[in-house]
């Protein structure tokens, strides 16, 4: 029974596809008015918790990047993202869908993402008009340090 309600809350809350859990702060980037409220909604609704936005002052469990074409340096974008987070944790990176306004190559988000040090671990439909691109730094990059 617990898997067919899983299912049921994947078509209800498009929010459900990227892993948010209750309590969750989840601190949101890029924020404009083509942003897709159902799935920011489906966010708050999943954690319980409103998105913190640019002027958050402590560090957020994930961060939601909507990028588009037009907005500036996808690598200088990702960077500042990760500065906000501690390692391991998930950036997802939110791109108008193909044949959208402001769309992004995925080779583009890949070169940006490696370049910022981030590992791409999955894609989603994430909304109508976004695709959505998980991305982490990886937990081993601050191991060596003493």
């Amino acid at each position: 029974m617990s898997a067919t309600a899983d299912h049921a809350e994947e078509r209800t809350n498009p929010a459900s596809r990227l892993g948010f859990e209750p309590g969750q702060v989840v601190q949101e980037l890029g924020y404009d008015e083509d942003c897709d409220q159902e799935l920011r909604e489906g966010i708050e609704e999943l954690t319980g918790e409103e998105l913190a936005d640019e002027e958050y002052d402590d560090v957020p469990d994930a961060v939601l990047l909507w990028f588009r074409e037009d907005d500036g340096d996808l690598t200088d974008a990702l960077v500042d993202a990760t500065s906000t987070v501690d390692p391991g944790a998930p950036i997802w990176l939110m791109t108008p869908k193909t044949g959208r306004d402001g769309h992004v190559e995925p080779s583009e988000i890949g070169e940006a993402a490696q370049t910022a040090g981030l590992a791409q671990t999955s894609s989603v439909n994430a909304a109508k008009d976004w695709t959505g691109s998980r991305l982490v730094t990886p937990k081993t990059a601050k191991a060596g340090k003493r």
